[in-house]
């Protein structure tokens, strides 16, 4: 697919060209300058034709080992990417030195570049900035406001020889998943034990496997997606809160596709003071709700702290399937009385959960990841498994002669019908004589019982519990 890559000096509306593009609010944006760090791609539309967009760091003059030389190195490493490149410059401030360096800098890239005059939404602003966008020597700029979408036509226009002459019909890809919430009965379906509830249908072409990156500050995660991925496509480093956006990649392991989303470091909401820690913990958040696994890597010299837990509680909560990577492993000495350790802090923290998977992991020394890898797809298996109806009724009759729901008003709660609704995670319907009187502690037993009796272990398990509509109530 055709790729423009957005670069340019910081704070003259890279990311909110990006997310224009793009169709989505997928950068962080504000009016601070530096805050977009590594880059970031995602597909998107120029009018009428689908293009690949990469968002940049801004380009600055730094050649040493501070953040602000990787965050150069991170936007060198993304006009290679590109088809072409969309020099982008401020209006309102005119040309200044840096971007007369950095203009330099990319007639030397061989890489047709086309110059963007951003931030023109007024006349007098616009035609300044025009006359001096033209000293670059880059060709006629495009005058364009990213956040009125002003002159996306004249972009168009200057992109379309490389784009080509032919638009490409594709289908957009929606995340997020819908099931019917059923609110009457089963009466209809007395004597179709065997009836199936339809799912929503997969589509032919394999999708890649979402898994989303998270934990504390400065516990490895941004080195784990690049031991993953074998190239160092994020920043890393002492410092903590490195990351500020969430960045996404696409990989294959052992033929299989996977799109990694490295994400900011969470931090008690209490600690957080800076508004754009605000946005980078919202994008965090966001990753989890549209992954379908989410590792949680986890400091093994200083093991499940509170935040720890938070994190966790909220993955399940979002009903993601979970998988605890203890990082750090090497540093570790006594190793079997920490993984005990281990076990039993998740095993006391996430008591809805049993046997939540946990793997030793070396990140910066690339131990442990094939193991990771395998743990991750087994565990994705288990968030989507499915079980027959006419094998729940049967299982859930054995149950309550096994232990039947406690007496309502001396007379029994009798459970009348069981299906699965959904997986992703297991979801099931279950039809009581009283709902309102089923007690939770009834609930967590059913819930258990289709953990141990049908394999479904470490994932988010959720069960619905209705009641079939009285004829005669009205």
């Amino acid at each position: 697919m055709f790729t423009l890559a957005i670069v340019g000096r910081p704070n003259v509306g890279k990311s909110t060209l990006f997310n224009r593009l793009s169709r989505k609010k997928l950068a962080i944006i504000d009016d601070t300058p530096g805050v977009t760090r590594d880059w970031r791609e995602s597909e998107g539309w120029i009018l009428d034709r689908p293009i690949r967009v990469i968002d940049t760091a801004g380009l600055e003059e730094a050649f040493d080992d501070s953040i602000l030389a990787r965050m150069r190195r991170q936007t060198e490493m993304a006009i290679k990417q590109a088809d072409v490149i969309l020099f982008l410059v401020d209006g309102r401030s005119g040309i200044v030195p840096m971007d007369k360096h950095f203009a330099d800098f990319l007639r030397r890239q061989k890489i047709p570049v086309i110059l963007g005059v951003n931030k023109c939404e007024h006349e007098a602003a616009a035609n300044a900035g025009m006359a001096e966008a033209f000293g670059l020597g880059l060709g006629d700029p495009v005058p364009m406001s990213a956040a009125h979408g002003y002159g996306l036509e004249d972009l168009y226009a200057q992109l379309l020889p490389y784009i080509g002459p032919d638009p490409v019909e594709e289908e957009v890809d929606e995340f997020g998943e819908s099931f019917p919430l059923l609110e009457g009965g089963i009466d209809d379906l007395e004597g179709k034990e065997d009836y199936e509830f339809p799912e929503l249908a997969e589509p032919e072409e394999e999708k890649s496997l979402r898994i989303a990156i998270v934990g504390r500050p400065n516990v490895g995660k941004s080195t784990l997606l690049n031991a993953l991925v074998q190239e160092d496509r994020v920043m890393t480093g002492p410092e903590a809160g490195i990351t500020r956006d969430a960045i996404a990649v696409n990989w294959e392991w052992r033929g299989r596709k996977f799109r990694l989303v490295d994400t900011a470091g969470m931090r008690r909401k209490a600690r957080i003071d800076d508004k754009i820690e605000k946005m980078s913990v919202d994008d965090s958040l966001r990753a989890i709700r549209l992954a379908e696994v989410v590792i949680l890597v986890i400091d093994a010299e200083n093991m499940f702290e509170h935040q720890d837990m938070t994190i966790a509680d909220h993955i399940v909560s979002e009903g993601r399937a979970l998988v605890v990577a203890l990082n750090k492993w090497d540093a570790i000495e006594d190793k079997t009385e920490a993984m005990k350790k281990a076990r039993q802090r998740v095993e006391e923290s996430l008591g809805q959960l049993k046997d939540v998977p946990i793997v030793s992991i070396s990140a910066i020394r690339e131990k442990g990841l094939d193991t990771l890898m395998k743990t991750i797809t087994e565990t994705h298996r288990v968030w989507n498994s499915r079980v027959k109806t006419p094998t729940l009724n049967r299982w859930m009759h054995r149950k309550e002669e096994q232990n039947p729901a406690p007496l309502v008003g001396g007379r029994a709660n009798r459970l009348r019908y069981i299906t699965q609704l959904k997986a992703r995670p297991p979801t099931f319907v279950m039809w009581v004589g009283r709902p309102d009187d089923l007690p939770e502690t009834y609930k967590r037993f059913i819930i258990n019982g289709l953990r141990a009796d049908f394999d479904i272990p470490g994932v988010p398990i959720r069960l619905m519990v209705r009641t079939s509509k009285n004829p005669y109530a009205d």
